[in-house]
């Protein structure tokens, strides 16, 4: 119902229609202009790169220039930039938000974002260890937070070098 009454308000509105890659073939660049900021720090400023997949809680996706326009919840994992001479630079997000926009404009907010290498393996371990035995407390705030916290450890752990 919910759908149907917003089809109706979008065809009366100004509102942009959603269109596929090969309608948008016509951009003069074929490099994706990536845009990727956390709260604290902006790590690129629409820098032309190849592909950039990211972990999205629809699955794993790779973005390519011409991408249909889109947003997505990041869930925590491996975000990973190929840049146009072929050299990848990978982050660890714990979550965030991507949008494709027309243009090959892709802009990533992140909460954060560490590269592999500066993760403790062993700290994450005692992290986790600590973090399930508050997920089993009474308390359904703490399990909740716990459970929450086990979630990105886990992926963080999987990243981890």
């Amino acid at each position: 119902m919910f759908r149907q009454a917003l089809r109706q308000v979008a065809k009366q509105s100004s509102v942009v229609r959603r269109t596929y890659a090969t309608e948008a073939a016509s951009t003069p660049s074929d490099a994706l202009k990536l845009s990727l900021a956390l709260p604290f720090q902006t790590l690129y400023t629409d820098s032309e790169v190849e592909q950039v997949n990211l972990p999205s809680i629809n699955g794993d996706l790779g973005i390519l220039a011409n991408h249909i326009p889109i947003v997505e919840q990041l869930r925590p994992g491996l975000l990973e930039i190929i840049s146009k001479g072929g050299e990848t630079e990978q982050y660890f997000v714990s979550g965030g938000i991507a949008m494709v926009q027309p243009g090959n404009k892709l802009t990533i907010s992140a909460i954060e974002a560490f590269k592999p290498d500066q993760i403790d393996l062993n700290t994450v371990k005692n992290l986790i260890v600590d973090a399930q035995k508050r997920a089993d407390s009474q308390d359904e705030v703490v399990a909740a937070e716990a459970n929450i916290e086990l979630e990105v450890l886990q992926a963080l752990q999987l990243v981890a070098k």
